[in-house]
């Protein structure tokens, strides 16, 4: 696996809201360049042979209008696409709706910089709970199985992903991971003792989550 801290600093977090009809929904964005060309990073992200080599299974149908499920995960409805620069789609999981939106950009060089909007309505409690590492913890675990696919071509084979998962390297990605999207919460006007807290619980829970409590949210 790529090392920890290096994946963390090549990641930007962002905390944001959007009206929609439904009403107030938090945004969730995070972006990472790699070192691809554009054609290449979509077809790993909209590729059903490719997925699974760096995130999770998929079934369905990968093409507006379609319905998709990842194995043990959300599902959802792809709504938009205009290859190769964007997809969007519902993600639906434990009952909820939220949406994603995921952009690739060439920046030259053969670089493609991609960011993904997690765009939920998230109950004040829960937030209050877990902030915003309960969705972007996942995502930056996400990234970072791109980022190593990308980088090496292969597949990423889960045994392996487990068990560094439990290792120190990966304890230390958890908790770097919670502690910047605490800064985000922070910088998008969370108070700093409630941002920090909401942070120490969301870690406690990916490491050693209760037994028989389901997850703070999805990725």
């Amino acid at each position: 696996m790529i090392d920890a801290t290096e994946q963390i600093n090549a990641v930007r977090r962002q905390i944001g809201e959007r009206v929609l009809e439904a009403g107030k929904a938090r945004v969730s964005t995070i972006g990472q360049t790699y070192e691809a060309p554009i054609e290449d990073v979509w077809d790993a992200c909209t590729n059903a042979e490719r997925i699974p080599r760096w995130f999770l299974p998929v079934s369905g149908e990968l093409k507006v209008g379609g319905r998709y499920q990842l194995e043990g995960n959300a599902g959802g409805t792809v709504e938009r696409c205009d290859p190769p620069r964007s997809f969007a789609a519902t993600w639906e999981f434990g009952g909820q709706v939220s949406w994603i939106e995921v952009r690739l950009t060439e920046e030259g060089d053969g670089r493609t910089r991609l960011e993904l909007e997690h765009i939920a309505h998230v109950d004040d409690d829960l937030w209050a709970q877990y902030g915003p590492g309960a969705v972007g913890i996942g995502w930056d675990l996400s990234l970072l199985g791109l980022a190593t696919h990308l980088s090496s071509g292969a597949a990423l084979d889960p045994a392996e992903v487990a068990a560094w998962s439990a290792s120190e390297d990966g304890r230390l990605f958890t908790a770097l991971s919670s502690e910047r999207w605490c800064e985000a919460s922070i910088a998008a006007g969370t108070d700093k003792d409630a941002a920090q807290a909401a942070a120490e619980r969301v870690f406690a829970f990916y490491t050693t989550p209760p037994e028989g409590a389901g997850e703070p949210a999805q990725t």
